[in-house]
């Protein structure tokens, strides 16, 4: 009995390992899929450029809103920083303006150094300005001839007569001493340290200090 030839050249029998079948196989399919292809070429080629189309529409938006977000996110922060170097020359004018107000009527570097803490940004150097100016007061009193070894003494041992701005500075001495002693809980506006400063200014043009 005749077999195929086939089967003849196949693994354990079975056509589907034969070689030569699957590839004369796969050689039709091939051809039909080629076939279906050219004799749909026009449909096929019309859903791919479509598609095509689609995608490239679908990048384009997301390219177009991603630089759109960058030139509004660049904007944004050039003007953050504009504004920040505005803020920073306004201050710096305002503290240089200050300063040569300082310089226009003392020459005391200590007086000077006050009115640097009284008006800096910080309220931590607002509290230094009054420290400050109440060391000065006490460096007056000495040269005035007032004996003790803290302001306060030399406050106790002078009266209205022979120092006329005792009132004042009885004042603005118990506010350093609420600096010194409560420390971080005793609140100081700029508001107020001003007003302190202005006393102890007036004391020490009273006296030609500064």
């Amino acid at each position: 009995m005749n077999q195929n030839p086939i089967l003849e050249n196949s693994f354990l029998g079975s056509k589907y390992f034969n070689p030569d079948y699957l590839f004369n196989q796969g050689l039709v399919f091939f051809r039909q899929l080629f076939d279906f292809t050219s004799s749909n070429s026009t449909g096929i080629m019309s859903v791919f450029h479509t598609l095509l189309f689609f995608l490239a529409l679908f990048f384009l938006t997301i390219i177009s809103y991603a630089t759109v977000r960058m030139f509004e996110i660049r904007k944004k922060e050039r003007k953050h920083l504009e504004h920040e170097i505005e803020e920073y020359a306004h201050r710096e004018k305002e503290r240089a303006k200050k300063l040569q107000e300082g310089e226009e009527v003392s020459r005391n570097p200590r007086w000077l150094k006050t009115l640097n803490y009284l008006f800096s940004q910080h309220a931590s150097d607002w509290k230094l300005a009054v420290i400050e100016a109440d060391s000065m007061l006490e460096e007056l009193m000495q040269q005035l001839g007032f004996k003790g070894a803290t302001l306060g003494d030399k406050l106790k041992s002078a009266d209205q007569n022979s120092f006329r701005s005792l009132t004042s500075a009885w004042e603005v001495h118990t506010i350093r001493n609420r600096i010194a002693h409560e420390g971080t809980s005793f609140e100081l506006s700029q508001r107020e340290a001003k007003r302190v400063i202005a006393i102890y200014e007036q004391i020490f043009r009273e006296y030609g200090y500064i």
